[in-house]
C-alpha cells in the first residue's frame, strides 16, 4: 500500500504535480542564474522568457507555494492517516531531510527579499550556497533513487 489514496486510472496526481512543480522549481531556480542567457539558451525561439529574471523570479515563487502546499499535504496525510499504513524508507528520511533543508533555505531567501529585512551579507552567501548545494545533491539523489528503483515508502 504504497500509493496515495488518490489515484486517476493508476496515475496518482500528486505525484504529477510533485514532478511538474519540481521541474517548474528547477527550471526558474537556474534561470535565475544567467546561465540560459549566458550559454544562448534564451536566443532559442519560445525560450526567451528564461532570461527575464522576474518572469523566473515569480514563476519560481509560485511553484514553491505550490511545492509548500504538496509538503504540508503529503506531511500531514502521512501523520493523521498513513503512518500505521507504510514508512519513511532510508532514501524517504534522506530525500525528507533534503527537502526541510530547502524548504527552509528558501523560506529565509524570501525573507531576505522583503521590504526592511537587512540580513548581513555573511548569512545571504550561506543561504544562497546551501540552496544551492541542497537543490544539487537532491537531484543528484533523486535520480540514484530513480535509477535504483528506492522507493520513499515502505509498507509496515
Amino acid at each position: 500500500m504504497n500509493r496515495l489514496p488518490l489515484t486517476i486510472a493508476g496515475t496518482n496526481p500528486i505525484r504529477v504535480i510533485y514532478l511538474m512543480t519540481l521541474f517548474g522549481l528547477v527550471l526558474s531556480g537556474f534561470a535565475q542564474m544567467p546561465i540560459f542567457k549566458r550559454y544562448y539558451i534564451a536566443d532559442i525561439p519560445g525560450l526567451g522568457w528564461l532570461a527575464q529574471f522576474y518572469v523566473t523570479h515569480l514563476i519560481h515563487y509560485l511553484a514553491a507555494i505550490i511545492f509548500i502546499g504538496i509538503s504540508a499535504y503529503l506531511l500531514v496525510d502521512y501523520l493523521m492517516v498513513r503512518r500505521k499504513q507504510i514508512r519513511l524508507s532510508g532514501s524517504g528520511y534522506l530525500r525528507a531531510g533534503l527537502l526541510a533543508g530547502l524548504l527552509m533555505t528558501g523560506i529565509m531567501l524570501v525573507i531576505r527579499n522583503l521590504n526592511g529585512v537587512i540580513l548581513p551579507s555573511g548569512l545571504i552567501i550561506f543561504l544562497d550556497l546551501a540552496h544551492l548545494g541542497l537543490v544539487m545533491v537532491f537531484l543528484f539523489t533523486a535520480v540514484t533513487c530513480l535509477m535504483l528503483k528506492k522507493r520513499w515508502t515502505t509498507t509496515r
